[in-house]
């Protein structure tokens, strides 16, 4: 929409403003204008920006907006475990409560394992203070070594990861390669997410990372930002993962990255482009639940949280801050800038609309120093009420159940708007979370999601195997895992992979991972197995009776034993017409059709623990 006010410049804001103006710049940009008091003999800025709004928007610039008190109940319940038009109402299964141990390791990090559960236990004499401990640790990652995992990306030929932008921008897009090398960066960065997740000792952080990957969402296999998504992994998601909320935003709107992926790297006063700045507001701060619609922005209700911010959003704000972020670029070779051409952020101000602008109940003054608009934005944003609660409900979700409660929402969110701007700011809302009587009550409230578990699956069944590029079965690997619909950062709309369990519940879902979950118990590389399960058998269970290789591999995997009558399913498979308790499966694969108890027992020991990986036990959390 052509719709830049350029020409309201220095001569007509020249000298002080009228005396409403005087009272909103001391009042500061968080502030929202009140309504003059005597009619200028000039009309105020405001009055100028209103009849802005009206020239540019139309009629309903002037409208009054609908009354809203709080989000509309179905936008607070959408997606949050209702179940859809069509389906059947799902059966409800009782699942025995594991040990606290294993609750809390399936909630923080992405499984529980013999050894972290060691750890777990290790940190204190009450599960309230090794919970409390564990959290502490975790979140001090800088002091936890994954040196092994570097080690591991390095030695299965991981080239891209340490490339800084402008490397990552000479190599893979100024030298022009082919496809493959132009999008290898993408490649590596999906490859080693599974890497760091299933090996990496900072595991509360690799949940965090992929929490925030969803929240801000870019398509890795997009032909502009593959080559660039090393440095939005490394810089901006990963970097910012457990720190500040408002300089994360930044990160974000200035990621070469997240340029491309929303259009903001054309968006100029001559061609504005609103792409990033509506899923700013729609998914990366307010949320959906808070927007207002095509209403005028100044009759917006106040907040009942804080009344000095607007209780939602609006088009006309979405139209706004896309104005205040044109210019916002990066040095692509664009036909104007055609020396600069390294792939970094780049704020030309010959694109920017230096026009006065009105959004989120905040004046905007016209002429403001570089970037200024955008990061009054960025601050109004990180410091709004609403943000705060949509924000740690996501937060709530990933980590404790697909219905948040709203006292844990609105104790976390008082934590985080209180220190929205200290550099620990996420860091403290989660350990309010995960330290809550929510956390600590909450089970089976969640599901695995197919990349989730995939990982647990190769953390339980003791992988030592590094997907990696190039690599044919890691290939094989890749393009299994796209067909359960959560290859890592390859979803295309811009909101990011659902994170309820309502979302994962399709018969297609269920069957492309469990036949994922198969296969990675009977697939070899070089001869060497992916799940070295018959190796596991032998050294874990002495004699080997269904009833022992049952119980070996349900402890393994659940932590845990499932009710009598799901285990004994299990064991009635592996025993065959032996007895469970007594006969003796022999350690070998023969063919032995005529007696079902001593036929093919290696292959029958692999489909049992693939069964466990596919009940609900194990896809539960």
């Amino acid at each position: 929409m052509a719709r830049r006010l350029v020409s309201l410049r220095r001569t007509m804001f020249r000298g002080r403003f009228d005396r409403l103006t005087r009272r909103e710049t001391a009042a500061g940009p968080a502030t929202r204008p009140a309504p003059a008091t005597s009619a200028p003999a000039q009309p105020s800025l405001l009055q100028q920006v209103r009849e802005r709004h009206r020239r540019l928007y139309g009629r309903k610039a002037g409208e009054q907006a609908r009354p809203k008190t709080a989000a509309a109940p179905e936008a607070q319940t959408a997606g949050e475990g209702k179940t859809s038009a069509g389906m059947s109402a799902p059966r409800l299964l009782t699942l025995p409560r594991p040990p606290f141990a294993v609750q809390a390791l399936n909630h923080l990090s992405y499984g529980a394992t013999t050894t972290t559960i060691a750890e777990f236990n290790a940190l204190g004499s009450t599960d309230r203070q090794r919970l409390a401990n564990y959290v502490d640790w975790q979140l001090d990652w800088d002091n936890i070594s994954d040196a092994a995992v570097e080690s591991r990306l390095t030695a299965a030929g991981y080239t891209t990861l340490g490339k800084s932008l402008s490397q990552l921008w000479a190599d893979h897009v100024v030298a022009d390669p082919e496809n493959a090398v132009r999008m290898r960066p993408a490649t590596e960065v999906q490859r080693a997410a599974y890497v760091r997740a299933a090996y990496s000792r900072r595991q509360l952080r690799e949940v965090l990372v992929n929490f925030w990957h969803d929240h801000f969402n870019v398509l890795a296999n997009d032909f502009s930002t593959g080559p660039v998504y090393v440095h939005y992994t490394r810089d901006v998601i990963r970097a910012n993962s457990k720190g500040n909320f408002r300089v994360m935003l930044e990160a974000v709107a200035k990621s070469t990255a997240m340029l491309y992926y929303l259009d903001n790297i054309n968006n100029s006063r001559s061609g504005p482009n609103e792409n990033f700045a509506r899923e700013l507001l729609e998914l990366h701060t307010l949320g959906a639940e808070n927007y207002l619609g095509f209403t005028d922005p100044f009759q917006v209700a106040p907040c009942p949280e804080d009344p000095a911010y607007p209780i939602g959003y609006t088009d006309i704000d979405v139209y706004e801050t896309s104005a205040a972020f044109t210019g916002w670029s990066a040095k692509n070779g664009n036909w104007q800038f055609p020396t600069e051409n390294d792939g970094t952020f780049v704020y030309r101000q010959s694109w920017h609309d230096a026009g006065p602008k009105f959004l989120l109940g905040m004046l905007i003054y016209p002429e403001q120093p570089a970037m200024k608009d955008g990061r009054d934005v960025l601050d109004r944003l990180a410091s709004h009420p609403r943000v705060a609660k949509f924000i740690c409900k996501k937060l709530i979700r990933r980590f404790i159940n697909d219905t948040p409660s709203q006292p844990l929402i609105d104790s976390a969110a008082a934590v985080f708007r209180a220190n929205w701007q200290s550099a620990n700011q996420i860091e403290l809302t989660l350990r309010h979370i995960l330290n809550s009587d929510d956390f600590f009550y909450s089970w089976g409230r969640k599901k695995r999601r197919p990349f989730e578990a995939t990982v647990a699956a190769m953390r339980v069944l003791g992988h030592d195997w590094t997907p990696r590029p190039g690599h044919a079965k890691s290939d094989e690997l890749m393009w299994r895992a796209g067909f359960t619909g959560h290859m890592p950062y390859n979803w295309a709309a811009p909101n990011g992979y659902p994170d309820t369990g309502i979302a994962w519940s399709g018969s297609n879902s269920y069957a492309m991972t469990w036949k994922l979950l198969n296969w990675l118990t009977e697939t070899s590389d070089a001869d060497v197995p992916l799940s070295p399960i018959l190796a596991t058998s032998r050294s874990g269970v002495t004699s080997w009776t269904a009833n022992n290789l049952v119980t070996f591999w349900c402890q393994r995997i659940l932590g845990y034993q499932p009710e009598a009558t799901r285990k004994q399913v299990l064991v009635s498979f592996m025993a065959q017409n032996g007895d469970p308790n007594s006969y003796v499966i022999l350690d070998n694969d023969v063919w032995q059709q005529g007696d079902l108890k001593r036929h093919y027992n290696h292959q029958r020991l692999r489909s049992m623990v693939s069964l466990i990986l596919m009940s609900p036990e194990f896809l539960s959390r």
